[in-house]
């Protein structure tokens, strides 16, 4: 069975940051490209963040410079580190495991974000 976990998230005041956790299982992890997908209220989801099993990142324009995505593959675990955070930021954050070629694809079940004084 795959499961992929999400932690981390909260609330916090605009300018805080946040470290989002996903532990994966089920899944040779260090074979998957991994994400960091976000919906906020009323809007469709949309990519936040991506990391190739190769180590290769990519980010979406509007977290580039204050989010970053990493990997531990000992420890089947994809990470967000949330820096400078803003209002507009505000959604429910999910993790994405995604095979070579896409036959297969995998998601957690969204962990809350609220960025608000």
């Amino acid at each position: 069975q795959v499961r992929l976990v999400e932690s981390g998230g909260g609330l916090v005041q605009p300018g805080g940051s946040l470290k989002l956790s996903c532990a994966v299982s089920g899944i040779t992890f260090r074979l998957y490209a991994m994400g960091w997908y976000r919906q906020a209220p009323g809007k469709q989801r949309e990519l936040v963040a991506t990391i190739t099993k190769d180590g290769n990142t990519n980010y979406a324009d509007a977290v580039k410079g204050r989010f970053t995505i990493s990997r531990d593959n000992a420890k089947n675990t994809v990470f967000l580190q949330m820096n400078s955070l803003k209002p507009e930021d505000t959604a429910v954050y999910y993790c994405n495991a995604n095979s070579l070629g896409g036959k297969f694809t995998y998601w957690g079940q969204g962990t809350q974000v609220t960025v608000s004084s």
